[in-house]
């Protein structure tokens, strides 16, 4: 794989490279446990957003419930204390098969795009948790990170631009992934190394996904808006953060916060 050529595109994009500060903290083996965890965690938010997106703009009543039902025993893993399903056997009762066909270019794109996001992103899930069952760390349940929730909460609210808006955000986070991935890759062992590089070219080819979406459902420019999250995406990363997480700014210190 091409790394440099493909994290240049990503590195392009973002406003902003991840700060030495959270890579610092990020490299010491106390703090792998809670980055695994939220990266797990991570992974199922990105399968939701995506599922979101299918369920709210493009999918009839019995694909909609077909997608709740799929997604709900990682949900209830992950965040209602529910029994470990078999992730494995899971992953492959998802297909385009079931969703729904529509005459919208765009529509179609976003089913194609999304379903094959959700795959990916589940598949990353349990290879996360297979790591953390190798290495004895149990799943911890933990508050989130001030990251998505700040960006998406600058998105308009009224269509078709607040999909727009969404699909841009989706960029920068999926944008951002890949770029923390690679940031991490090099202080990490040989097989969390090997297995973080082997997610940029999906991460990558997400961020883009997003992009060509938000391009195409505009149907015109979209460089401020772009620009525009670019800036608040940067400002979260690049500002003191309390909590430390795979998506937080600069790791909080009584000096940061003076």
């Amino acid at each position: 794989m091409n790394y440099p050529q493909l994290l240049s595109t990503v590195l392009n994009f973002l406003h902003c490279p991840t700060p030495d500060a959270w890579i610092e903290k990020a490299r010491q083996p106390e703090h792998l446990p809670l980055l695994l965890t939220d990266h797990l965690v991570c992974e199922l938010k990105a399968a939701q957003t995506a599922m979101f997106l299918i369920r709210k703009y493009v999918a009839d009543k019995s694909s909609a419930q077909f997608l709740l039902d799929w997604l709900k025993p990682y949900e209830d893993f992950a965040f209602r204390e529910g029994a470990e399903p078999d992730f494995v056997a899971l992953h492959k009762t998802l297909s385009k098969n079931v969703m729904p066909q529509t005459q919208s270019a765009w529509g179609q794109q976003l089913i194609d795009s999304m379903v094959l996001l959700i795959k990916e992103e589940l598949h990353h899930f349990w290879q996360v948790r297979e790591i953390m069952i190798a290495r004895n760390i149990p799943y911890v349940k933990m508050t989130a990170s001030r990251y998505a929730k700040a960006l998406l909460s600058q998105t308009r609210t009224h269509e078709p631009v607040m999909l727009v808006d969404k699909l841009i955000c989706g960029a920068y986070i999926e944008a951002r992934s890949c770029e923390r991935f690679a940031s991490l890759a090099p202080h990490l062992d040989d097989e969390l190394q090997k297995f973080y590089l082997s997610l940029l070219r999906s991460e990558a080819r997400h961020y883009q996904d997003y992009l060509a979406l938000a391009e195409q459902i505009a149907g015109g420019d979209i460089s401020d808006r772009v620009r525009f999250f670019g800036e608040v995406e940067a400002a979260l990363i690049s500002s003191p953060d309390e909590e430390f997480r795979f998506h937080s700014g600069i790791p909080f210190s009584k000096t940061a916060g003076s």
